[in-house]
């Protein structure tokens, strides 16, 4: 369909996109010959294509034929409201218009729920903009709808039952296979020399980068905003988390075996990671070893807090790194239940409420929890939303008042040709103008030639748009425009007396609709997703600054918090993981200079929960010597995570060039820190337990700012402006994370 981008994900493939054209041709042309005719309502008939090409040519909806059949028997009600909005609507110029600028910003924000909102956003936007034009004729209201929803049964049973395409690996069946690594890692770990070897290391990494969202289907991606996607994105960044601690756990001391207890624990991990895997992959339903796991993690921790302070290093950094563990699992488990039983799972005594914000939480309260967290100008979802609803009511502007034939078309193109940035747009819309240009030529000759002889437009129409939505996806938007100029050409051919002049009306209306596009692609935010993500990483990882120093300094204080503010935080991730999820869709030229993007915003969880944790079980003061220790190495950390927000604040040229300066800031160790391989090493020391906890948690986000930094250290201009080749969602995902208050993270 016009404006359609190649995509090689689950069904957009070659012979995907031949699978769903051959549906899209069946459902089209049989609904208008139909009513056309065979009930001789040429109204329905219009309807009843357009619904059809609107929904599985101009959408996106990702997964399989099943999935995509479910989203569009969610969408009906949208539907029928949208149709009868636009026709009451359709009465004046300005009415419309307003319309368009309130309906259309709301259906485009609405992508903020996800990839099938968002593919399913540009059909229902057609299917508003279709009645709103003259004539105005609310008599004809039954034969809309009723037109609309038969192209559209067909359309659903269709996806159903044509052609099915086979379901790739679910993200629940990645997570079951990283529980599985996990379980066999804690065995390993268990055993001398209580290490794990570099195949297990490497191991390790390609399960994590296998849970990354760009590296799964997005029909699989958790990025809505319901509790069990929200549940599953944070499973994912669970099971991340857990393979990363097991990875650093330091061994015991040399020629001591492991503690009793400690043992216990490690084993009581690896139980945990196995029950949770097969509750993930559906062979099992118990949840006992992680109700083991956490009554031992607390018996450990009060063990501890019991034991005479203070207490040797080896001993205590050992143990801090094992709750580290401990935690780890337990938060795995907890979002798998929560993942696999929604609502009726619900959460054990003791578990952070914040962490699990949205369990028992109804579909609406967390849909209205991800519209909020966007609902300003630092969101891409709500820049989206403006540009396309100001573009959409300028054309219905031109018009109306310009009273253009067959104006809808026009508007069609504003939403098939606008992309997020202006270069993109400009690209697409030489394109499209070429393509219409021959389409134009080709409808012209034909029109001319076959004149009013209705019944070769009936033939020759299912092959054409065969044709078009085979190769519309497949060799680009040139062509898509091109052979849809066709389409509507011999569509309206069968519907009224035509002459070879609506070929020329085509083409006027795409180009009024291309510079429309064009224009405000050029006024409301030019470049996309790419500022934006500079500024909300820069933004993100100063608040993860923020929260570390502020955390540390509470934990040197002993105060105990249980409940702090990191709305903060929160919001910051949230607008990063949004703005990395729509740069990976955007073109754009291969630069060096740019961080692991998700490797910032996993650090930002991984503050965020541990914060939460130390706070909670804060107390006594740790005293002036360990005080100061455990001061000077958050503010190490603190100074790195600024360094890196520095340079991701920073973007770079099509060259790679950036300021020394900025550049020599973010990659040489700041004071206090340490080079990465020594970042965790201390003098010998004896202190509170608390204070290796909190020694352990700035530890690991060590490494974690190591990873946003990596990409400076060796700048891969082939894979460069996202360093990380994955939210995020854990963007968004991502898009799990939350908090007890808004604003939330989406």
């Amino acid at each position: 369909m016009v404006g359609a981008e190649k995509d090689v994900s689950a069904g957009r493939g070659p012979s995907g996109v031949a699978r769903r054209a051959i549906r899209t041709t069946l459902c089209a042309c049989g609904a208008f010959y139909v009513c056309l005719y065979g009930l001789d309502r040429p109204v329905a008939a219009t309807y009843a294509l357009f619904a059809v090409v609107s929904m599985a040519a101009l959408s996106r909806i990702p997964g399989t034929g099943g999935q995509r059949a479910a989203v569009l028997v969610r969408t009906l009600p949208a539907v029928w409201l949208l149709l009868t909005a636009g026709t009451f609507l359709a009465v004046r110029t300005w009415t419309a218009v307003a319309g368009m600028l309130v309906i259309g910003f709301a259906i485009a924000f609405v992508a903020a729920a996800g990839p099938r909102a968002a593919g399913a956003a540009p059909g229902l936007q057609l299917l508003y903009i279709l009645p709103c034009f003259p004539p105005y004729a609310p008599d004809t209201l039954d034969q809309r709808l009723g037109g609309a929803t038969f192209g559209l049964i067909l359309l659903i049973l269709a996806e159903k039952f044509v052609l099915p395409e086979p379901r790739g690996t679910t993200y629940r069946e990645l997570a079951a296979g990283a529980a599985g690594t996990a379980a066999r890692f804690a065995a390993e770990l268990g055993r001398p020399p209580y290490t794990l070897p570099a195949a297990e290391v490497e191991a390790a990494r390609k399960t994590g980068e296998s849970l990354r969202p760009l590296h799964v289907e997005e029909a699989e991606r958790p990025a809505g905003p319901g509790l069990r996607d929200r549940a599953l994105a944070h499973t994912g960044l669970g099971a991340r988390t857990l393979l990363g601690r097991l990875v650093i756990l330091p061994p015991p001391p040399p020629g001591e075996p492991p503690h009793r207890t400690a043992q216990q624990l490690l084993e009581t991990v690896g139980r945990t990671a196995a029950e949770t895997g097969a509750l993930l992959a559906g062979t099992g339903r118990a949840t006992a070893e992680a109700d083991a796991l956490r009554r031992l993690r607390e018996e450990v921790r009060e063990a501890a807090a019991r034991e005479s302070q203070p207490v040797p290093e080896v001993r205590g950094r050992r143990r801090a790194a094992l709750l580290e563990v401990a935690d780890a699992a337990v938060a795995f488990a907890t979002a798998a239940e929560l993942a696999v039983r929604g609502r009726r799972a619900p959460l054990p005594p003791g578990t952070d409420s914040g962490r699990f914000w949205y369990a028992g939480r109804h579909a609406p309260r967390l849909w209205w929890h991800r519209l909020a967290a966007h609902a300003g100008p630092r969101s891409v979802h709500f820049q989206n939303a403006v540009r396309i609803s100001l573009a959409l009511a300028a054309a219905r502007t031109l018009a109306g008042v310009e009273s253009l034939p067959h104006g809808f078309w026009a508007m069609l193109a504003v939403l098939s040709l606008t992309r997020t940035t202006v270069s993109q747009t400009k690209a697409t819309v030489r394109q499209a103008l070429a393509g219409t240009l021959l389409g134009a030529l080709l409808a012209a000759g034909v029109l001319a030639l076959v004149g009013g002889h209705t019944t070769v437009y009936a033939v020759i129409l299912p092959l054409v748009m065969l044709v078009a939505f085979t190769v519309g996806p497949v060799r680009g938007v040139g062509w898509a425009q091109g052979m849809f100029t066709l389409v509507v050409s011999f569509v309206f051919a069968q519907l009224a007396p035509v002459t070879w002049r609506l070929a020329g009306v085509r083409l006027m209306d795409v180009v009024i609709g291309s510079m429309v596009g064009v224009v405000f692609g050029l006024l409301a935010w030019p470049r996309g997703a790419q500022a934006e993500l500079h500024r909300a990483v820069a933004l993100l990882l100063a608040r993860e600054a923020e929260t570390v120093e502020a955390t540390t300094a509470a934990v040197v204080a002993g105060r105990r918090d249980t409940d702090p503010d990191d709305r903060a935080l929160q919001l910051a991730l949230s607008l990063a993981e949004s703005a990395y999820a729509q740069r990976q869709i955007e073109p754009r030229a291969p630069v060096a200079g740019a961080p692991d993007w998700q490797a910032a915003m996993i650090t930002g969880h991984h503050v965020l929960w541990g914060s939460r944790r130390l706070l909670a079980r804060a107390g006594p003061d740790l005293g002036p010597g360990n005080g100061e220790r455990l001061g000077g190495r958050a503010d190490g950390v603190a100074a790195r995570m600024r360094g890196a927000a520095q340079r991701a604040a920073t973007i770079p040229s099509a060259d790679g060039s950036r300021d020394a300066d900025a550049g020599a800031a973010a990659v040489e160790p700041a004071a206090g820190t340490g080079e990465c391989g020594n970042a965790a090493r201390v003098p010998e020391v004896v202190a509170p337990s608390e204070f290796f906890a909190a020694q352990a948690w700035l530890d690991s986000l060590t490494l974690d700012v190591e990873r946003v930094l990596a990409p400076y250290r060796a700048p891969d201009p082939a894979g460069a402006d996202s360093a990380d080749s994955t939210g995020s969602t854990d963007s968004t995902g991502s898009t799990g994370a939350g908090a007890p208050r808004p604003p939330r993270s989406a």
